[in-house]
C-alpha cells in the first residue's frame, strides 16, 4: 500500500496536475486521512462511496454534468486536491456561465491552494465559463459549503467538515462570500419542544393533511411523485437546480439502505401530495471506527461492523423538509417535524438530531426551526469569484 507523508520542503513548488492514473486516484480519494488525521471530529468517508460519487460509469451527475479532478504535489508528496466541474442544466436555468469546485482539501498553504484554484479556474475558462462557485460538490443537491463554524462536532451523514484554516486559503485567493448555509441541533428533551409538540397536536384536529410514511411497496411512483414535489417546493431556491430522475433515484436507493420508512414522509392534501420529508439516522456514527473501509483482507469484515452499529446509533440528520408554495404556513411541516421527532425518539430512541441545511436568509424556516428549539451550531459558506 501506498503511504501519505507531508512534504519535507515545504518550500518546494506546488505542482498541479489532473488525475488520470490508478496511482494519482489513490493519492486523491485517501488524502483526506493525511490532512485530518488529528482532527478528533473527523470521521473517514467510505472509500467506496468516494469512488462511486467520482466514477462516471455510475454517478447520475457525470450523465450529464462534466467533472475533472486535480492534485497538486510538493516535494513529490500529494498536499492538496479539487474538483472542478460544469452543470450545463443549472447555467440554462439560471442564465449563467457558472463553474463549481468541489472536495477541495490542502495542506495548511496558501500556495497549494491557489495552485489548485487557479487549476479549477483555469479549467473553467477553457470551457468559456466566468464565474467559480463553491465548495460544491457538483451541485447543491450534493454536499456543499465550506465549515465556518462548529468544528468541534463530527459531520453528519453527507455533509462536509474541514479545518479552520481553509477559510484564510480560499479568502486568501480571492473568493467571497455567496451564501451561508445553517445546521441545527436538537436535543430531544427541551422545554420549547414539550410546548411546541402540545401546540401541533391542536393544529392536527383542523388541518386537512395527511401525514403518512413512505410506501416502499410503491417504490417507484413514490419516487416520481417525491421527485415532482422536491422540484417545486425549491423552484425559486437560491442556486437551485432539480435533480434529474436518474440523480433522484440514485439518492433514493442509498437513502433505502438506511433509513426507516416510517421517517420518510409524505404529506397530501385530498390525495395530492404536496410535501415531504426526509430524516435518516446518522451513517456516519456507524461509519466512525471503520477507517473508510467495508473489507479487510478480502473479507467483508467492515460491512459486518457497519451492520451492527446502525442498531445501535442514536442520532438522526433532517434532510429534506419541503412544501409547495399554496400549502405553506398551514401547520404541515409541523406536523412533519412532530410525526419525524416522535417515532425517533418513541421508537427508535433517538437522542439527538440535525437539521441541515437551511438558507441563511430563509426566515420562515429558521423561525420554525428555532421555535421548536433548533440550535444553531453549525455554518457553513459558499464563496464565489468572477474570473477574468
Amino acid at each position: 500500500m501506498l503511504r501519505l507523508r507531508m512534504p519535507q520542503d515545504k518550500g518546494a513548488p506546488v505542482r498541479v496536475r489532473r488525475v488520470q492514473s490508478w496511482r494519482d486516484q489513490y493519492y486523491f480519494t485517501r488524502l483526506p486521512w493525511l490532512i485530518y488525521q488529528n482532527d478528533p471530529a473527523w470521521i473517514p468517508p467510505l472509500l467506496i462511496e468516494v469512488k462511486e460519487f467520482l466514477n462516471p460509469r455510475k454517478h447520475p451527475f457525470l450523465q450529464h454534468g462534466t467533472a475533472v479532478q486535480f492534485l497538486a504535489c510538493q516535494d513529490g508528496f500529494p498536499v492538496g486536491r479539487v474538483i472542478a466541474s460544469e452543470d450545463s442544466r443549472y447555467n440554462a436555468k439560471h442564465g449563467t456561465k457558472t463553474a463549481c469546485f468541489g472536495m477541495f482539501e490542502s495542506i495548511d498553504s496558501p500556495q497549494v491552494a491557489a495552485a489548485l484554484l487557479e487549476a479549477a479556474a483555469n479549467w473553467a475558462r477553457s470551457r468559456g465559463l466566468n464565474h467559480l462557485m463553491g465548495p460544491i460538490d457538483y451541485s447543491i443537491n450534493y454536499p456543499c459549503g465550506l465549515l465556518i463554524e462548529g468544528f468541534a462536532y463530527p459531520p453528519r451523514v453527507m455533509m462536509n467538515h474541514h479545518p479552520p484554516y481553509y477559510q484564510g486559503l480560499l479568502e486568501g485567493w480571492g473568493l467571497t462570500k455567496a451564501k451561508d448555509l445553517y445546521a441545527w441541533w436538537f436535543d430531544t428533551d427541551n422545554e420549547h419542544l414539550h410546548k411546541w409538540t402540545q401546540r401541533v397536536r391542536r393544529v392536527e384536529q383542523r388541518c386537512r393533511a395527511v401525514i403518512r410514511p413512505f410506501d416502499m411497496s410503491r417504490f417507484e411512483t413514490e419516487i416520481a411523485r417525491c421527485a415532482e414535489v422536491y422540484a417545486a417546493t425549491r423552484y425559486d431556491q437560491w442556486a437551485f437546480i432539480d435533480l434529474t430522475p436518474a440523480e433522484f433515484r440514485y439518492f433514493a436507493k442509498r437513502l433505502a439502505q438506511f433509513a426507516r420508512p416510517e421517517m420518510v414522509l409524505v404529506a397530501e392534501v385530498d390525495g395530492k401530495a404536496v410535501g415531504f420529508s426526509i430524516a435518516v439516522p446518522d451513517l456516519n456514527e456507524a461509519i466512525r471506527p471503520l477507517n473508510g473501509r467495508l473489507t479487510s483482507w478480502g473479507m467483508p469484515i467492515g460491512a459486518v461492523r457497519l451492520f451492527q452499529r446502525m442498531r445501535q446509533v442514536r442520532i438522526a440528520r433532517v434532510m429534506v423538509l419541503g412544501l409547495i408554495p399554496g400549502y405553506r404556513h398551514r401547520g404541515i411541516a409541523e406536523q412533519m417535524i412532530f410525526r419525524t421527532i416522535e417515532y425517533g425518539v418513541g421508537q427508535l430512541g433517538f437522542e439527538g438530531a440535525e437539521l441541515s441545511w437551511t438558507l441563511e436568509d430563509n426566515h420562515a424556516i429558521n423561525h420554525t426551526v428555532s421555535a421548536v428549539g433548533g440550535k444553531l451550531y453549525k455554518r457553513y459558506r459558499v464563496y464565489e469569484k468572477m474570473l477574468d
